[in-house]
């Protein structure tokens, strides 16, 4: 099948958006379907403000049109709802060729911790974006429920993978943690606001706290917490070191809706605690972690779980299975309907 992928998030930006996207159409590929990925670096883009490693491209629908149909695609995916996923509905609309969305961030929480916006008015937008696709992926079911409570219905799971052969619970640790005192707590992801990063640092507990990433908040956290040690941006086998030799991973996040870096984490059999939120509410069970809205007393739960539970829980997470569900979700069309087939209203409701 000839799948065609609409995203603002692309390289080289590193964010599990662009992860799950990178891994998901290397599976496609290998299982034989053709992809294409009308992303920021084929226009002239700008720096989102706040965020500067996502660009803004400046594409309206009858540009975007162009790539859609000299790719000729059975399906559309619009993963993102900036400005090339904007035009690239548009266009489904205009032309009456069905498509699928996926929700990948928190959007209504995560503008509210930038900017002086409800999340109800956010909301307004998303339920406006996402209404007229034929399924919206998610990776969990509370959000799920969540996007139900919006009036979204439509939802269809679309978990996320590990690469197991990189993270796995046999690796050394990471060099830099020799001589530190233990435990060793871990993060990583990006250093930003909205990654609450600040309610891991500021828990009183021995041991050392490690920053793994990069981002804006970086140097204000650095200057607030000399005494944690940031290892800046790290990947690969190196990445999984860092997981491997942590005792704990900590994941201060209140706003997103998976965390790819959970699985990671527990891929390498090092338990995770957590705020009991969706995301790492729908992901740790099974003794592999701990869930408390007081983030030090789920430190200190996770430390007392076995890592081989852990290990078990991640070893679940698979690739091959979030691309499975993926290609489940799309609405695909007859190869004669297609942009440069014969083009006609195949029922997508405005």
């Amino acid at each position: 099948m000839r799948i065609l992928i609409v995203t603002d998030a692309w390289e080289p930006q590193v964010n599990g958006v662009v992860r799950t996207l990178q891994a998901t159409i290397a599976e496609l590929r290998k299982a034989g379907h053709a992809v294409s990925v009308v992303s920021p670096d084929l226009f002239r883009s700008i720096p989102c403000p706040s965020y500067p490693e996502i660009r803004l491209a400046f594409a309206g629908w009858r540009k975007v049109g162009r790539h859609i149909r000299a790719f000729a695609p059975q399906a559309i995916h619009i993963s993102t709802e900036g400005p090339l996923g904007l035009a690239a509905r548009r266009w489904c609309l205009k032309h009456g060729f069905p498509f699928t969305t996926a929700y990948h961030t928190r959007f209504p929480e995560y503008v509210a911790a930038r900017l002086p916006l409800s999340p109800a008015f956010v909301w307004r937008f998303i339920r406006w974006f996402h209404r007229p696709a034929r399924h919206i992926m998610v990776a969990t079911r509370s959000l799920a429920r969540e996007l139900a409570d919006q009036g979204l219905g439509q939802t269809m799971m679309w978990e996320r993978g590990v690469d197991h052969q990189q993270f796995h619970a046999d690796r050394a640790p990471h060099p830099a943690y020799a001589e530190l005192p233990r435990p060793i707590q871990l993060y990583v992801g990006r250093v930003a606001v909205e990654k609450n990063i600040g309610a891991f640092l500021d828990v009183d507990r021995p041991g050392t706290k490690v920053v793994v990433g990069d981002g804006p908040a970086l140097a204000a956290l650095k200057a607030q917490h000399p005494d944690a040690l940031f290892l800046g941006k790290l990947g690969g086998e190196t990445l999984a070191t860092a997981y491997a030799g942590a005792d704990v991973f900590v994941f201060p996040s209140r706003t997103d809706t998976f965390g790819l870096v959970v699985i990671e984490a527990l891929s390498c059999g090092t338990p995770v605690a957590a705020f009991p939120v969706p995301g790492p509410g729908d992901i740790i069970r099974d003794g592999a972690g701990a869930l408390d809205e007081d983030l030090s007393r789920a430190i200190d739960a996770a430390l007392a779980c076995d890592r081989g539970d852990a290990a078990s829980l991640g070893a679940r997470y698979s690739w091959a299975t979030c691309t499975a569900q993926f290609v489940s979700a799309l609405t695909f069309v007859p190869a004669d309907r297609t942009p440069e087939g014969k083009l006609e209203n195949v029922g997508l409701a405005a």
